[in-house]
């Protein structure tokens, strides 16, 4: 995968609700930092468990000394009509405490227009999903597919670009943002 020059990072799943922990993020995390790319990791919210419920699994499994990249609040579409909106802003506080940045917010521009286009998530990096044409809403990252093939893994990768006013140093871990920014319309996976 290194070997693709277009792609610069990759997200990797490390937990979900309160007790699911991806059992490949160490491997994932690990050999994608040995191949030289930027690594942030992400966790797929639940509507069925609170938030420091949620938070502990997070704690537990993602370390801030280990991210290079804003750690990402995946908010599938699934969820839009039962979100428990005080329970997202709880964990995306709980995230941001734990962290010392806001999470990126991932969902799709549906989901992102019912709850989260208001001027409360303005500050927030926004990670749009949308599969089959460019977003219309407000985005720093774009998720075009979820059906991309990368050298080095088998099956389907997300793969994702940046809006044309973000870059990669919008969404790294502020004690890293020494690094060279790289072209803003670069590829990453997320796996």
């Amino acid at each position: 995968m290194a070997k693709d020059s277009t792609i610069k990072f990759v997200y990797v799943k490390a937990t979900e609700g309160t007790s699911i922990q991806d059992p490949f993020y160490r491997t994932n995390l690990t050999k994608a930092k040995k191949a030289g790319l930027l690594v942030g990791s992400y966790h797929l919210y639940s509507s069925k468990t609170t938030a420091y419920q949620q938070m502990g699994n997070i704690r537990s499994v993602i370390k801030k000394s280990e991210q290079d990249l804003v750690p990402v609040l995946d908010i599938e579409g699934h969820h839009s009509g039962r979100l428990y909106m005080e329970r997202v802003d709880k964990l995306l506080e709980l995230m941001e405490r734990e962290y010392g940045v806001k999470p990126i917010i991932y969902t799709s521009e549906k989901v992102y227009k019912t709850h989260f286009a208001g001027k409360k998530y303005a500050k927030y990096h926004i990670f749009i999903a949308n599969y089959r044409s460019y977003p219309t809403t407000r985005f720093t990252l774009w998720q075009y597919t979820e059906r991309g093939h990368c050298s080095g893994i088998s099956g389907y990768v997300d793969f994702n670009r940046f809006h044309r006013n973000h870059s990669i140093s919008d969404i790294r871990m502020p004690k890293k943002k020494k690094a060279t920014a790289t072209p803003t319309d670069s590829t990453s996976t997320r796996q």
